[in-house]
């Protein structure tokens, strides 16, 4: 009789904490329904545009955000405020050694190293991003609902060598690039 209420106790019990403990699941980003925008801005006006998730995961422990990893492809950097001639120039720019220099540094990544829960459905993260084989720490809001997530993020370029048009080498105010641009990030999963 003690061994029958015996085994029934830690059968009890490790159901429970079976129960307590969710499954870790990573979700793929699909790529091609997913977007990520930018916004640059300089005295006078902004420019903005696309650029293609090449990769992406979130990782979840149960319905709860955990961890997550991104990978960008830099050389598909697209302005959409521009058409013709403007358009090509802004995004040759963009893609030259003055910016991004996405010849040797074809891609940028993003891999959180920190999750804290801020409300239902909501993060602050704290994350490692490369950028022309810099790597800083960033911090930023991620909301996610089912399948979808979103982040909104500011970049300080200079932290990666982006230094073109910048007030910190000397550029002429008229002439001066902002050194933050904007990043909003729409993933689907």
């Amino acid at each position: 009789m003690k061994k029958t209420i015996l085994s029934l106790t830690l059968v009890t019990v490790l159901g429970t904490s079976a129960n307590a403990n969710p499954v870790k699941e990573t979700k793929e980003v699909k790529t091609s329904e997913s977007q990520v925008t930018w916004k640059g801005y300089k005295v006078g006006g902004s420019h903005e545009g696309t650029i293609s998730l090449k990769s992406g995961a979130l990782e979840f422990d149960g319905e709860k955000l955990v961890g997550g990893e991104f990978v960008v492809d830099m050389t598909s950097i697209n302005t959409t405020d521009l058409e013709g001639d403007y358009k090509g120039q802004l995004d040759g720019h963009l893609k030259s050694d003055d910016f991004f220099g996405t010849a040797n540094h074809p891609t940028a990544k993003l891999v959180f190293t920190k999750v804290k829960s801020t409300g239902k459905n909501s993060y602050n993260v704290t994350g490692d991003l490369t950028i022309k084989g810099t790597t800083e720490p960033v911090t930023f809001e991620v909301s996610v609902y089912g399948d979808k997530a979103t982040a909104s993020l500011k970049v300080d370029r200079t932290k990666y060598d982006v230094k073109y048009g910048s007030g910190i080498i000397g550029t002429a105010k008229d002439k001066l690039i902002y050194d933050e641009f904007d990043l909003v990030v729409d993933l689907q999963m």
